[in-house]
C-alpha cells in the first residue's frame, strides 16, 4: 500500500520532500539490483548454454550471441510501450510490474530445459526491462532541474555498485551450480519488488498524467518526441555517439586486456573493481558538485573531453601499468552522463518523461545490438593484420573518434537548461 500524503493544496512542497525521502533511496536501491539481477548471470550463461547444447563450444558461442540481441530486440520495441504506459498510469505500478517481471523471467530461465525456453525467457527480460527507465522518470518527477544530474548521479553510482557486485556474486555461485545465480537472482529480484510495494509512492500526479497514444508505443513514435523539442534532437545525437562509442571498450575489454597485456581473470577482476570503486565515488560525489560549479552544459563538454583523452590514452597505452593510468580521465568522465540526461530532461513536459526514457532506452539497446558487433570486427581485422599487438588498441581509438565527434556536436551546439526551465518535478499523485 502507497504511503498516503496529505492532498491538501498548501502542503506541496511538504508532499514533494515526503516523496523524495520515501522514493529516491528505493529508487537508488532498485537501480543496484536490477543491475545486479542482470550482471549476476553473465559470469554462467555461456555455461549454462554448453551445458544445453552438449558441450559444443562453438554451437554454444553463437547461441549466447543470439541470447544477447534477442534481449536486445525485445528492450528496442518494448522501451517505448513501457515508456507511455508510465505517462498514463504512473511510475509506481510500471517499476513494480517490471521488477516481479524481472524475476519471473529470471526463474524461467533457472528452470529452462532446452535452449527455446532460455530464449523464451530472455526475450520476456528484455520485454520487462524497463524499471531502470521508469526508474529515471520518477526522478525527474520529484526533482528540481537543478539537482537532477546530482541525483542522476546517485543512480549511476548505485549502478556500478551492482557490477561489481553481480559478477561477483554470480561468478562464485555459477562455481557451484549454473543455474544457481539464476535463482539468486530471481530472489533478489522478488524481494525488491516486494520492498517497493511496502515503500514507494506513487510521483506522477493524476492531473499530469497523458492519455494513451498508441501511436507513441512503437520506436518511430517515441522518438518522434525527440524531434518535435527545439535542441533535443542535438542531446538525443550525443547520447547516441557517447553508448556507441562506450561499446569500443566494452565489446572487446576482456580479449583486448588479454591479448595486449596478458591479464587472466584475476587481474581482470582486480581491476574492474578498482574502477567501479572510483566510478562510484567520481558518480555521486563529484557529478553534483561540478554541475553546481559550471552548470550541466559545461560538465557534459568537460566529461566528453575528459572520455575523449581517457579513450585515446588507452588505446595507445604500451603496458598494463600505462592502462590502469589511462582509465583515470576515463573514469572522471563520467560526469557527463547525468549533466546530459538532466538537459534531456529539461526539454520535456512531466507527462512526457516516460517517453523520452523509452526513446533513450530504445537508442541504447539499438547501440547495445550493433556497437559489440561492430567493434569486435574492428579488433579481429587489427589483429588479423598482424602488425603487433599495439595495432589492437584501433578499436578503442574508434570509441575516441566517436567521442570527439559528441564533443565537437555539445561544444558547437548543445545549450544551456535555461534558469525558466529549472523548476521542481510534479506534485506526487495522492491516490
Amino acid at each position: 500500500m502507497t504511503p498516503p500524503i496529505d492532498p491538501s493544496p498548501h502542503t506541496g512542497a511538504t508532499a514533494r520532500t515526503d516523496v523524495r525521502k520515501a522514493g529516491l533511496p528505493f529508487i537508488a536501491i532498485t537501480i543496484c539490483l536490477d543491475v545486479v539481477s542482470h550482471t549476476m548471470v553473465f559470469p554462467v550463461l555461456p555455461r549454462l548454454v554448453e551445458e544445453l547444447v552438449g558441450g559444443q563450444v562453438s554451437s554454444a558461442a553463437r547461441w549466447v550471441g543470439v541470447l544477447v540481441a534477442a534481449w536486445s530486440v525485445a528492450q528496442f520495441f518494448a522501451a517505448p510501450v513501457i515508456g507511455m504506459l508510465s505517462d498514463r498510469f504512473g511510475r509506481r505500478p510500471v517499476i513494480l510490474i517490471s521488477i516481479f517481471g524481472l524475476s519471473i523471467d529470471l526463474a524461467i530461465m533457472a528452470l529452462a530445459p532446452t535452449l527455446a525456453w532460455l530464449l523464451l525467457g530472455r526475450v520476456l527480460c528484455g520485454l520487462t526491462a524497463g524499471a531502470q527507465g521508469a526508474a529515471m522518470a520518477y526522478v525527474a518527477d520529484i526533482t528540481p532541474q537543478e539537482e537532477r544530474a546530482k541525483s542522476y548521479g546517485w543512480l549511476n553510482a548505485a549502478a556500478w555498485t551492482g557490477v561489481i557486485l553481480g559478477p561477483a556474486v554470480g561468478g562464485l555461485m555459477g562455481a557451484m551450480d549454473p543455474r544457481a545465480p539464476f535463482w539468486a537472482a530471481a530472489a533478489v529480484a522478488l524481494a525488491n519488488g516486494v520492498y517497493g510495494l511496502i515503500v514507494l509512492p506513487e510521483s506522477l500526479a493524476k492531473d499530469k498524467r497523458a492519455p494513451l497514444r498508441w501511436t507513441n508505443a512503437n520506436p518511430v513514435g517515441s522518438l518522434s518526441l525527440v524531434f518535435s523539442r527545439p535542441g533535443l534532437p542535438v542531446l538525443a545525437l550525443i547520447l547516441l555517439l557517447l553508448w556507441f562509442a562506450m561499446h569500443a571498450m566494452n565489446s572487446v575489454f576482456v580479449l583486448y586486456t588479454a591479448y595486449r597485456y596478458q591479464w587472466d581473470p584475476m587481474a581482470l577482476g582486480i581491476f574492474c573493481s578498482a574502477l567501479g570503486a572510483v566510478n562510484i565515488v567520481v558518480t555521486s560525489q563529484l557529478t553534483g558538485r561540478s554541475v553546481k560549479w559550471l552548470g550541466e552544459r559545461k560538465v557534459l563538454i568537460a566529461g566528453l573531453g575528459l572520455q575523449v583523452i581517457g579513450f585515446t590514452a588507452v588505446g595507445l597505452s604500451p603496458t598494463g601499468v600505462w592502462f590502469w593510468i589511462a582509465n583515470l580521465p576515463m573514469a572522471l568522465s563520467n560526469i557527463a552522463g547525468p549533466a546530459l540526461q538532466a538537459m534531456m530532461t529539461a526539454k520535456v513536459d512531466p507527462d512526457e518523461q516516460g517517453r523520452l526514457q523509452g526513446a533513450m532506452m530504445g537508442v541504447g539497446s539499438l547501440t547495445g545490438l550493433f556497437g559489440p558487433i561492430a567493434f569486435t570486427q574492428i579488433f579481429a581485422l587489427a589483429i588479423a593484420a598482424g602488425r603487433g599487438p599495439g595495432w589492437s588498441g584501433l578499436t578503442i581509438l574508434a570509441g575516441a573518434a566517436l567521442t570527439l565527434v559528441a564533443w565537437g556536436v555539445s561544444l558547437a551546439f548543445a545549450r544551456d537548461v535555461p534558469p525558466e526551465a529549472k523548476t521542481e518535478g510534479g506534485l506526487p499523485s495522492h491516490a
